[in-house]
This record gives structure tokens, C-alpha cells and sequence, in this order.
């Protein structure tokens, strides 16, 4: 699995071309123009040895938040065991201070993992997603409803 996501991103970190300036680009990671290996300006909370924690740029809820490994690397599985526990402990940190700092209600936890599973970004990121009490009508289901016909699987109580 992991030769067939490098063979659809070009490789591992072939996803976005190097430019010919580099100087945006974060010690340990890949590549200038991927916007976790360059992040824009401000999206930092964190920078943990082997992993980051950055807002998303494109929030779902107040305090949406995204923990990235350094090493740019299309899938979570292709990672090593010490990256993975890395993300798990900084998820552990970036819930802390979503608590702190947003007070939400709940959170979502997302990885998208491959284009088959919507990953749009072929750099392995997992969402901390704040929630909050009425954000929507009826949060019963939570990621299962990216598939909506089979979301719902309660009886109308």
C-alpha cells in the first residue's frame, strides 16, 4: 500500500515541487512549497523534534487544529513507531491547550489517509477538531457521517 501511495504522489515528499528558493522551509522538513513543511506565518503553536502543531489553515470550528510530522510523508502508517507516538503525544498536548485556550465542549479526531479518504494535502496530518455544544443540530454519528447514507445507524428515539 504504502508503493501505491508513493506512486500517486510522485514519491515520497515529490508531492509539491522544490522551488529554487528554500528559505521558508522549517528545519527537518521536505519541501518549500507544501504548506506543512513552509507553514504560513502565525499557524505555529507548537514545534516538538519530530512533530508540529499548527492551526488549520482553513478552520472547521475555532481552534481547529492539525499535528504534522516533520519528515514529509504521505501516510500515517508509512511513518516510523517513534513519529506516530510523537503525533499521539503532541495530539495530547495540542487537546491541553485546546482546553485552555477555546474551552471546547468535545473534540474530533481525523486523519485522512490517502486521496481515497479525502487527504487533499499528501503530507500526513491527523485534525484536532474543537466542537462545541449546538454547533450543530444533531452531532450524533460524528465522522461517520462522511459517508451520510450510512452515517445514521439509531432508530428515530
Amino acid at each position: 500500500m504504502a508503493d501505491r501511495k508513493a506512486a500517486e504522489w510522485g514519491g515520497e515528499g515529490a508531492c509539491y515541487p522544490e522551488p529554487a528558493n528554500v528559505a521558508n522551509r522549517l528545519p527537518g522538513m521536505a519541501t518549500a512549497s507544501c504548506p506543512f513543511c513552509a507553514p504560513a506565518e502565525g499557524r505555529i503553536v507548537c514545534a516538538f523534534d519530530a512533530v508540529l502543531v499548527l492551526r488549520d489553515g482553513f478552520p472547521i470550528s475555532p481552534g481547529h487544529t492539525l499535528i504534522v510530522p516533520r519528515r514529509h510523508v504521505g501516510s500515517f502508517f508509512t511513518l516510523s513507531p517513534d513519529e506516530q507516538a510523537a503525533m499521539l503525544e503532541a495530539l495530547n498536548w495540542a487537546r491541553d491547550e485546546l482546553a485552555r485556550v477555546h474551552r471546547p465542549d468535545a473534540v474530533n479526531i481525523g486523519l485522512n489517509d490517502g486521496p481515497a479518504a479525502g487527504q487533499t494535502v499528501p503530507h500526513c496530518h491527523m485534525h484536532l477538531i474543537p466542537r462545541y455544544a449546538g454547533d450543530v443540530a444533531d452531532p450524533r454519528g460524528g465522522v461517520r457521517w462522511i459517508i451520510p447514507g450510512k452515517a445514521k445507524y439509531w432508530g428515530d428515539c
